[in-house]
């Protein structure tokens, strides 16, 4: 993959992932991602396998959200996606967590994720 159409694949997933994480809908999150993919929440957990596991995983963690607001800014590019860094803040109840972290995600030809990993900090507060 080219380094300019890289970023501009990896451009147009990190927004949609943004869309689908802002409108808390776990249908187009899976959407962004192989019938096969891997999917780590962190450095310790198994990888989840397969759209329909990370669409059901998107929806237990989202149900609970409100009032989302995702940023992200692309670190580097490789041959099959690339690096970015990512920033995030919800309202679960009456707690306000902020995130922020990176996301490793490889890409297929098509503009798919095959595999994905984040890492994040996490910060909580009362909700204003």
């Amino acid at each position: 993959m080219e380094s300019a159409t890289g970023l501009a694949e990896l451009t147009k997933w990190l927004q949609s992932y943004e869309r689908a994480w802002e409108d808390l809908d776990p249908d187009a999150a899976a959407a962004l991602y192989t019938e096969d993919a891997t999917y780590a929440w962190g450095p310790y957990e198994e990888p989840m396998r397969g759209s329909e596991t990370i669409r059901a995983r998107w929806a237990d963690v989202t149900a609970v959200q409100s009032d989302v607001e995702f940023g992200s800014e692309t670190l580097g590019i490789v041959d099959s996606g690339g690096v970015a860094r990512w920033w995030c803040s919800f309202n679960v109840g009456d707690m306000k967590i902020e995130l922020e972290g990176i996301f490793l995600v490889s890409l297929t030809d098509d503009g798919l994720c095959s595999e994905f990993r984040e890492w994040f900090n996490e910060r909580t507060s009362d909700a204003a």
